[in-house]
């Protein structure tokens, strides 16, 4: 399936990747932290009858309780989060980011509310969202964001040229290999990193699947991509919702998952710019694959 975006490249005909200090898979965790209007609809399968309680009232829980859950179980296992952060959150739940800066979160755009998608706007308006973003997280945690997740992995065919030109140097929509993907963009540089896989606590939600089943699940994803990348470097990402894996009968088991996880060497915990800086480090020329068209 080839697009105009990048070339179709298989992965076992690259250049090899090397991460640091002879680590062969980089690990990174995304929470995406999100703002709900009680007044909108939710994008997928809304109800017709507002205020929808069951579902925002969940989605608050997250933003209430949730995420500080998430939070204790990620300064137990010494893992630096990569955020997806919806920009509305910066003033609305300024608590959330005064607790994400005492752990250095990274901090990613993830546009302005989940109760949108990048095609509700025109254009014109999502140029425009896109800016903002950038802005109210740089004013909230003194960083522009380098990396971006579409609400819902939303995006227009204009997107990736959007934001490459405000600066964004990574973008999690493609979820479409197991190692960072140079995308062709009008200016700028962007790169595709690995997101979900097939894997992200959704599941719980959309496949009724049970905690037992996840941990399962995360745990036979991180072995195959552990024993594969001992021929060539990979990326694992896990995706989470505080309103979903930080209840408090599934808090347990993405702790379980990560002890696994770090209980493996040559395994490097890392956010989203450290392995985008240092996939580009280690290219001879850092710009020849990012070609613009």
């Amino acid at each position: 399936m080839d697009n105009w975006r990048y070339d179709y490249q298989p992965i076992i005909k690259r250049e090899p990747i090397k991460w640091p200090n002879g680590a062969r898979l980089a690990f990174m965790i995304c929470p995406n932290i999100e703002y709900f209007h009680i007044d909108k609809p939710l994008s997928r399968g809304p109800s017709k009858y507002l205020p929808d309680l069951q579902a925002y009232c969940l989605r608050d829980y997250g933003s209430r309780v949730g995420v500080f859950r998430l939070m204790d179980v990620l300064d137990k296992h010494d893992i630096r989060a990569t955020v997806m952060l919806n920009g509305e959150v910066c003033e609305r739940h300024s608590d959330i980011i005064e607790e994400g800066k005492k752990r250095n979160w990274e901090w990613c755009g993830h546009g302005m509310t989940n109760n949108l998608r990048m095609s509700d706007y025109t254009s014109e308006e999502e140029a425009e969202m896109i800016r903002q973003v950038k802005e109210k997280i740089t004013a909230a945690v003194g960083v522009a964001p380098k990396g971006w997740l579409g609400p819902g992995l939303s995006e227009t065919f204009n997107t990736p040229d959007y934001l490459a030109a405000e600066g964004f140097e990574y973008v999690c929509d493609w979820g479409c290999d197991d190692q960072p993907i140079p995308m062709r963009v009008k200016s700028g540089r962007l790169l595709a990193l690995p997101y979900q896989q097939g894997l992200t606590d959704m599941i719980y939600m959309s496949q009724n699947h049970t905690p037992e089943q996840y941990l399962k699940m995360v745990q036979d994803q991180f072995d195959t991509l552990y024993q594969e990348s001992k021929t060539i470097a990979r990326v694992m990402t896990l995706s989470v919702h505080p309103y979903i894996s930080g209840l408090p009968f599934r808090i347990k088991y993405l702790d379980k998952a990560l002890q696994y996880i770090r209980s493996h060497d040559e395994v490097w915990p890392a956010t989203g710019s450290e392995i985008t800086q240092w996939f580009y480090h280690g290219l001879r020329e850092p710009g020849s694959m990012a070609k613009q068209y």
